[in-house]
């Protein structure tokens, strides 16, 4: 019902009456204080005007799964919100509740991550108030082969639903970052529990750096926030029902074609390594070549020197002049 209240509030630009509340929710006058009193709490401005009824001053940013689906447009992604004021990791959490029979979709969000993951093992900093650190669980009906492209998908997902939310429009550097004027604001991590033929389920974690004011020297240098290039402060829950309303439509298109081809135009008109140099890293070798795109598979297609073309599906790629190593 809280849910239901916020988005009520919301939607009315004028004062909306007890009684209007009330028979819109079929629960008692009482009970609906009783949801304003614990908004209040949570940090809401809302005035309480006798004969005129309730009006939402302002939104705060603040994460609850209330607020959060009060915000969601999708038809069925994301509508399941599991909540955590602290979590170790949203990735490790969505494991649990898949272990546990989660459903298609469900979303787990956290205000703060004490453990948070990186890509191959790396600690992703993720302070309360400032961010948002979310993963979903899908549940596909496809062979194990078919995950890496789901990476690929959140990314495009992410960087479409931002430029939804506030006109920002983040580049995707392949295969799991977003960036802005060249420095990190979202990572990607996505992890898999499959069998020989099938994918059990799929977990992809989502950390975008939001209000953060600032950065520790070591990482000052390559990551920024979405409040340092726009200068304001954004609400997350409304950002995040954007995210998870693109994700949905692209997820759908996914599934009905088993590979990226319903995305691929979409994503490398936002790949901010297309047509520049790059630098692959991979464990046996390393070479240089000009990126050219992706193809069907999600497998980043890098021209080298003899015009020879390398389809990389794993490994580093560096790109020169973003992150500023090569």
């Amino acid at each position: 019902m809280k849910a239901e209240v916020i988005r009520l509030l919301r939607e009315c630009d004028t004062y909306l009456s007890g009684q209007e509340l009330c028979e819109s929710l079929h629960v008692s006058r009482t009970a609906v204080w009783k949801v304003i009193k614990q908004l209040k709490e949570e940090g809401y401005a809302i005035e309480a005007v006798r004969n005129k009824g309730y009006y939402l001053v302002e939104s705060a940013d603040v994460l609850t799964a209330a607020e959060i689906r009060s915000c969601m447009k999708s038809r069925w992604m994301g509508h399941k919100v599991e909540f955590r004021e602290e979590t170790d990791s949203t990735n490790t959490e969505a494991r649990r509740q898949a272990e546990k029979g989660a459903l298609d979709g469900t979303l787990v969000v956290a205000e703060c991550q004490t453990a948070g993951k990186g890509r191959r093992g790396r600690h992703w900093t993720s302070p309360a108030g400032t961010g948002i650190w979310m993963s979903l669980v899908l549940k596909p009906k496809l062979e194990p082969s078919c995950a890496p492209m789901l990476t690929l998908l959140a990314g495009l997902a992410v960087s479409v639903g931002i430029e939804d939310y506030c006109g920002l429009k983040p580049q995707i550097k392949w295969p799991n970052d977003l960036t802005l004027e060249g420095k990190k604001i979202c990572g990607i991590l996505t992890e898999m529990s499959a069998d020989m033929e099938m994918i059990q389920y799929v977990v992809v974690g989502i950390g975008i750096n939001v209000n953060i004011e600032e950065f520790p020297e070591e990482i000052a240098r390559t990551a920024t926030s979405l409040y340092l290039e726009t200068g304001k402060k954004l609400k997350r829950s409304g950002m995040i029902a954007c995210i998870v309303k693109r994700m949905e439509e692209y997820y759908e298109k996914f599934l009905s074609m088993a590979d990226l081809s319903c995305i691929q135009e979409d994503y490398e008109e936002r790949l901010v390594n297309l047509n520049r140099e790059v630098l692959v890293l991979a464990s046996k070798d390393e070479y240089k070549g000009i990126c050219r795109g992706i193809n069907k598979t999600g497998e980043l297609l890098v021209e080298r020197e003899d015009k020879s073309i390398s389809q990389v599906m794993s490994g580093e790629v560096s790109v020169r002049g973003v992150y500023g190593y090569v």
